[in-house]
C-alpha cells in the first residue's frame, strides 16, 4: 500500500499565531492584574474596618462626621433609622431592648407607652428623677443605704389608691411634715394613733381662768407644775392646762378664745 505525499497548500496550522497570541497574554495578564488589586483591596477593606471571622466580635462603625443605619422594608419604604453623632436617635413604630440570657425585654418605648422589664430601676442623678404626669408603680424603695424623698418643689404630692396607701419605715423613723397646715382626715373610718407612747410635742400652755362667781373653781395648781392635762377647745384645738384635783380646762381659756 503506498500513501501519496499531501501538497503543502492543503496542510493546516492548529493554534494562535501572530496578533492573536499577543492579545491572549495581554488578556490573561490584566486578569491576574485585576485579581491581585481585588486581593489586595479586599484585605484592607478587612483591616480597616476591623472584619473579622469570628462571630463573637464587636462590630465597629467608624464616621468622622455621621453614622446613619436605614432598615427598610420589601417594598423600599422606609421603617426605622437609627443616626447620630454626638446625639443619637432612633425613629421606629416600637424600640426594643432584650436580655442576652433570656431574651426578656429589658426597656420598648412607642408612642403610648415605655416599659422597663428590669427587676431594678436605679436614677443616679443628683436631683433625683423628675416627673411631668402621673406615675403607676407598685412599689417605690430606695437603696439599702440610701433615704427615699417624694417631693414636689411648687405644687403638690398627691398618692392615692383604691384600697389604701401604706407608708412603712421597718427600720427606722417616719417623719411628715409641713411647713402649714397638717390634716389627717377619714370620712369613714377612724384615726388609730397605735404606739407605746405617745407624745404631742409644742402644745400651747393655757393660761388658767377663775370661774365667774357663784361656779365652783378648781384649786390653783401648785408650784414647779410637772403635769398637764390635755384639753380640746370647741373648735377641736388641743392645748395644755396644769393639772389640778379636778379639771381645769375651759371653755374660755385665751387658747380657744384666740383660735
Amino acid at each position: 500500500m503506498t500513501i501519496a505525499p499531501v501538497p503543502n497548500d492543503v496542510i493546516y496550522t492548529v493554534g494562535l499565531y501572530g496578533w492573536r497570541k499577543r492579545c491572549l497574554y495581554f488578556l490573561l495578564l490584566l486578569f491576574l492584574v485585576t485579581m491581585i488589586v481585588n486581593l489586595a483591596l479586599t484585605v484592607w477593606i478587612i483591616k480597616v474596618m476591623n472584619l473579622s471571622t469570628v462571630r463573637d466580635s464587636a462590630l465597629v462603625l467608624r464616621s468622622e462626621r455621621n453614622v446613619t443605619l436605614n432598615v427598610r422594608n420589601s417594598q423600599g419604604h422606609l421603617t426605622g433609622q437609627l443616626t447620630g453623632r454626638t446625639l443619637w436617635k432612633a425613629q421606629c413604630r416600637r424600640l426594643e431592648v432584650r436580655s442576652r440570657a433570656d431574651g426578656q425585654p429589658l426597656f420598648s418605648a412607642d408612642a403610648d407607652e415605655i416599659r422597663i422589664g428590669t427587676r431594678t430601676f436605679t436614677v443616679t442623678g443628683s436631683e433625683g428623677a423628675v416627673f411631668r404626669h402621673s406615675v403607676e408603680t407598685p412599689l417605690i424603695q430606695s437603696s439599702a443605704s440610701e433615704e427615699l424623698k417624694l417631693e414636689s418643689p411648687t405644687r403638690t404630692l398627691t398618692m392615692g389608691a383604691p384600697r389604701g396607701v401604706e407608708v412603712t419605715s421597718a427600720h427606722g423613723a417616719l417623719t411628715v411634715g409641713g411647713r402649714k397646715d397638717l390634716q389627717l382626715q377619714s370620712t369613714e373610718g377612724e384615726i388609730i394613733l397605735d404606739a407605746a407612747t405617745v407624745r404631742l410635742a409644742s402644745l400651747p400652755l393655757g393660761v388658767f381662768a377663775p370661774e365667774p362667781p357663784g361656779r365652783a373653781s378648781p384649786p390653783p395648781p401648785p408650784a414647779g407644775q410637772a403635769t398637764y392635762e390635755v384639753c380640746v377647745c370647741p373648735s377641736g384645738k388641743l392645748y395644755l392646762s396644769p393639772a389640778a384635783s379636778s379639771s381645769t380646762c375651759q371653755a374660755v381659756s385665751n387658747i380657744c378664745l384666740w383660735s
